[in-house]
């Protein structure tokens, strides 16, 4: 009996090991992404025109009314409930593709704020700060945005309140942004130039 138990537990050990190696195999392998993404990010100029436009492109209005609380109440009190859960699930959808077009815009800003930091200009060094501040903000609250909004497409009955601090931040950002673009001419070595 005995030595049963020892066979079955030295045939786990191996096992065991073998599952631990593979996990560290794994950790390793998710390192090397992450830092080849970081150096090849680094190495890369930042288009502040291409930032601008894709600002510029998102509809923001269009957004606000696909998430605004007042706006599903209205459909919520004059729908069936089976055509209201089916309106609100693509509502939803069409909501997380602008959160998400957002969280890019957020990074391009982010990359942008970053390369600004670095003139010797102090104004656009500042404004810089600014932009990498309110990116970030902006990157957390597409975030939580898009989570709320999955929530939404598997839950539609769900009463769901507005999104205001997302679209206040995203016009914020865009604000900092158009300010960054003024500056443009004055801005040295992080607008990548137009290819002929």
């Amino acid at each position: 009996m005995e030595q049963g138990a020892s066979t079955i537990s030295e045939a786990m050990i191996p096992q065991a090991i073998i599952s631990a190696w593979t996990l560290v195999a794994v950790a390793f392998f998710a390192l090397g992404i992450l830092v080849y993404i970081a150096i090849r990010s680094r190495t890369r100029q930042v288009d502040l025109e291409k930032a601008v436009q894709a600002f510029r492109s998102l509809d923001i209005e269009a957004f606000r009314n696909l998430v605004d609380s007042g706006e599903e109440a209205f459909l919520r009190n004059n729908l069936s409930p089976k055509k209201f859960r089916e309106i609100k699930r693509r509502r939803a959808w069409a909501a997380l593709i602008y959160a998400r077009e957002a969280g890019r815009a957020a990074a391009a800003l982010a990359k942008i704020g970053q390369a600004a930091q670095r003139n010797s200009d102090p104004e656009i060094a500042a404004s810089g700060v600014q932009a990498v501040e309110n990116a970030f903000r902006l990157r957390l609250q597409t975030i939580g945005a898009c989570l709320r909004l999955l929530t939404e497409v598997v839950l539609p009955d769900l009463r769901s309140p507005s999104l205001p601090p997302l679209v206040d931040q995203y016009e914020r950002a865009a604000e900092t942004l158009f300010r960054l673009g003024r500056f443009s001419s004055r801005v040295q070595g992080f607008v990548r130039p137009k290819s002929a």
